[in-house]
């Protein structure tokens, strides 16, 4: 059988990175099988519904690297790929599961449910329904269903184990006197997750289901759908959640679950699917740095481990950082088009790279790390003081002298930029670190820098001796 996994993501929002997380695993496990990928979008949460959410989608999965082979973008053999294109399918379905005594309709009204609710809560039990509907004379239920609003509801059977097969956790047991008669579909005709996810996974001929730990608790359900339709259910993988440093769950209230913060960050893809791989999955030959066709060669499903991964941005930022250097010149600067200031030319921009790329971990880092070689930075005299470690008189005695030594450089190369100032400095009296420290900051107003002697000569002689002269005169 042709190996067929899916993400089937709901539009209620720009993407989470956990979406991005279960997609690159179920992308990696079906081409490393040479199978399909699927993106199925499951919108019948109408009420939670966002416009734009679906193209956000399709662009994050791009942006990442990932190409579904079958979508509602991509087209395919076993669509429609959007759920509420497919609600004469559930319907049908449904229908099926009436017929044959698993299921029945529930004309509770919201108000009699919050009441159960209640009540079983007070006597502190499951706010479980209490199958009020459930022994409803079926042909009498099929009329009434004709005119008074109702949902579906699945039968679960009595004291019965229902087992799980995790890929990876193992066997997992079920009580099914500890599962509700969950609605499969609601009083607006649209299917709840339950009965869509499984009636789509079977018709799409999905092999394997990869998705969040969240849904562990759901599976009693769909197995026992599975049976009831008599289908043989896919193999089933239930991933840790993403979490933060702290243990927390990675919820979208925070801005880094967002796939567009990663974008925004000026983080490369690249980086980002080698570090969500690294979540879960040791490179067997205990490499850290890896592409796509790497993990596709490399990954091994059987041998994720599934405590809960971190999502650690000081090992993102150490692993973008060295995904940038391994990229040439030209590639940075392709890939820094989004991130480069309107003020910064290309041609400035080719000669920054050498000395910055060794110094940036994100893309938008950029305009930070060079904006003194374009701009005219204004220069905190009291940091310069500081950082002189010298009387006010004596330093603009100092920078005078790196003015006039400047000023006499004829040939202008880094090599005698170096030499001359270093000669000055030694002649100063003032120690290393404030002696150049006090050009860096009259020149740049930062307190790091590419090497000061290649910014110096970048920024050209005209350029440094008009600065050292408005840095002089604000001394006072």
């Amino acid at each position: 059988m042709t190996t067929r996994t899916r993400i089937a993501p709901s539009p209620t929002g720009f993407p989470h990175v956990g979406t991005i997380f279960q997609a690159l695993l179920d992308y990696v496990y079906a081409k490393q099988n040479q199978g399909q990928f699927i993106v199925r979008i499951e919108d019948t949460d109408r009420g939670r519904f966002v416009e734009g959410a679906e193209e956000a989608i399709f662009s994050s999965l791009e942006w990442i690297g990932i190409k579904p082979d079958e979508s509602v973008v991509h087209g395919g053999n076993y669509g429609p790929y959007r759920q509420s294109e497919r609600l004469d399918i559930y319907h049908q379905h449904a229908k099926e599961l009436i017929d044959a005594g698993h299921a029945y309709y529930c004309f509770c009204s919201p108000e009699r449910l919050d009441s159960v609710r209640k009540e079983k809560q007070a006597a502190g039990l499951p706010p479980m329904y209490d199958r009020h509907c459930r022994n409803l004379d079926p042909k009498e239920a099929a009329s009434r269903a004709e005119t008074e609003p109702h949902v579906i509801r699945m039968k679960i059977p009595d004291n019965e184990t229902i087992i799980l097969n995790d890929i990876v956790r193992g066997e997992i047991s079920f009580d099914s006197n500890t599962v509700d008669d969950q609605v499969i579909v609601k009083s607006d005709g649209f299917p709840t997750y339950h009965l869509a996810v499984v009636v789509d996974d079977h018709l799409m001929e999905i092999t394997h289901v990869v998705r969040g730990e969240e849904w562990i608790s759901s599976s009693p359900k769909h197995i026992l759908l599975y049976r009831y339709f008599d289908w043989q259910p896919p193999q089933f993988l239930h991933t840790p959640l993403l979490r933060n440093p702290d243990k927390s769950k990675l919820s979208k209230r925070h801005g880094h679950a967002s796939v567009k913060w990663y974008q925004e960050q000026g983080y490369l893809p690249e980086a980002v699917v080698n570090f969500l791989a690294s979540r879960i999955w040791n490179h067997p030959d205990e490499q850290e740095i890896y592409n796509m066709d790497e993990l596709i060669q490399k990954f091994d499903i059987n041998n994720i481990h599934i405590m809960s991964p971190i999502v650690d941005l000081k090992k993102l930022d150490w692993i973008n950082g060295l995904w940038i250097r391994s990229l040439s010149d030209s590639e940075l600067i392709n890939r820094l088009k989004p991130f480069k200031p309107e003020d910064l030319s290309d041609e400035l921009l080719s000669q920054i790279i050498p000395l910055i790329k060794e110094r940036l971990v994100t893309l938008a880092e950029l305009e930070g790390l060079t904006s003194f070689f374009f701009r005219e930075p204004e220069v905190d005299s009291a940091v310069l003081l500081k950082e002189a470690k010298t009387e006010t008189a004596s330093l603009k005695t100092y920078l005078e002298t790196v003015k006039r030594t400047l000023t006499n450089n004829s040939e202008w190369t880094i090599e005698s930029i170096e030499a001359a100032l270093r000669q000055v400095q030694q002649e100063s009296g003032l120690k290393p670190r404030p002696a150049f420290m006090s050009i860096r900051l009259a020149l740049t107003d930062s307190l790091a820098t590419p090497p000061l002697f290649d910014v110096i000569h970048l920024l050209g002689k005209e350029t440094c001796i008009n600065r050292l002269d408005r840095t002089i005169a604000s001394l006072t």
